[in-house]
């Protein structure tokens, strides 16, 4: 039996605080949780006090269910790229990850998701695969190539589907497209999640595709009809649907602060706090590929050269952390929207985003500020 004790730290999992708490953690599990001094000896006995200074703070692993590299790699290039982003993200608490593609031709995404499958064989921080097109709006293209966009025929939409072998997770549409309505039901009938996203439908529209079962927001407010009094459009469309959970990006550059603050206090419980990060996440300003398309980071903000969209983010979950903290969301609900949230909108929330008995042992130590001490992850998924 391997073993490991964190004592000391200000606990934070399932919406609440818990002062002076240790967890203990066995074989790749939580085995126990507690007060005080009451724990056992371990085989690694961490004093996050020591470690991480007064007010340490415990929490689960973060989990992005939406991002795209780092560290100058972009997920899209192949094994070894996923790795090399993993590994900077874990670095900054991102214990798993969903991996996003963007926009390729389908026989290029298929041979992607496939090799995302085949990696999960040996990575358990991967939880599988996010195709983020090729089903998009093309007036709401973003960072995706327009000419690759394509309207989601079942045949095709299966076809991804089983190419993952069960592994892909989320798939963003546009739901007004023809064919997106049925390719929703199809996306949830395999066990994905259906997202909505990239898109040009109004809230009405919206909502007949979380009636449909789409079930997450992509990056709410970004590539999509924003609010107008008289056109609410599908954020609201979201915050009034008790099913749906809403990514934000938290990097004061696709979202205000006062927005940030607003799509938690419009959704309470159900906003995903993901990077969207691109390859230069971690890395140096300069010129990137996303996917087909060619980017140029300066002062960290992605944007696509031809158009000029922003083009992903070069954030870490940490930094997302911080900066919601900072817009004013209470601590706790902003881990809640790093850890249990993003894992219950992919149907991961049995296993991970909380630290309690029989959860899975991933774990993040930080400082008062808000600064990643240590990361830890613990056995595969179940």
């Amino acid at each position: 039996m391997v073993s490991t004790v964190i004592h000391s730290a200000r606990l934070i999992t399932g919406g609440t605080e818990t002062a002076d708490a240790w967890v203990r953690f066995e074989n790749g599990s939580v085995a126990a949780v507690g007060t005080g001094t009451d724990w056992t000896d371990a085989d690694t006995v961490i004093d996050a006090t020591e470690a991480a200074g007064t007010g340490a703070i415990l929490t689960p692993g973060f989990i992005d269910i939406h991002g795209h590299g780092g560290a100058g790699a972009s997920f899209d290039d192949g094994v070894d790229a996923i790795r090399t982003g993993r590994d900077l993200h874990r670095a900054h608490g991102t214990t798993r990850a969903v991996v996003s593609l963007v926009t390729a031709p389908l026989d290029d995404l298929a041979r992607r998701v496939g090799e995302i499958a085949d990696l999960m064989q040996t990575d358990a921080g991967l939880l599988g695969s996010h195709l983020e097109g090729p089903f998009l709006d093309p007036g709401h293209h973003g960072a995706h190539e327009p000419s690759l966009l394509r309207d989601p025929v079942a045949a095709d939409v299966q076809r991804l589907l089983d190419a993952g072998r069960g592994t892909v997770r989320q798939v963003t549409i546009a739901p007004e497209l023809p064919g997106g309505i049925d390719a929703i039901r199809l996306i949830v009938a395999a066990g994905a999640a259906a997202a909505v996203g990239h898109t040009n439908a109004d809230a009405a529209r919206a909502a007949a595709a979380f009636e449909a079962g789409a079930t997450i927001l992509t990056h709410a407010f970004n590539a999509m009809p924003g609010i107008h009094h008289r056109a609410p459009g599908p954020v609201l469309a979201a915050a009034a649907d008790h099913r749906v959970v809403l990514e934000a990006i938290a990097d004061n550059v696709h979202l205000d602060p006062t927005v940030i603050k607003l799509l938690f206090d419009s959704a309470p419980g159900r906003v995903a706090l993901v990077t969207d990060a691109m390859a230069a996440a971690g890395s140096a300003d300069g010129h990137y590929d996303l996917g087909a398309v060619r980017v140029t980071v300066a002062d960290g903000i992605a944007r696509a050269d031809d158009t000029g969209s922003i083009a992903g983010s070069t954030l870490t979950q940490d930094v997302a952390l911080q900066r919601t903290v900072q817009a004013g969301v209470p601590l706790v609900d902003a881990v809640r929207a790093l850890t249990q949230t993003p894992a219950e909108a992919i149907g991961v929330g049995a296993q991970l985003g909380a630290l309690a008995p029989g959860f899975l042992a991933d774990a993040v130590l930080l400082d008062e500020r808000l600064r990643v001490v240590h990361v830890q992850t613990g056995a595969r998924l179940s």
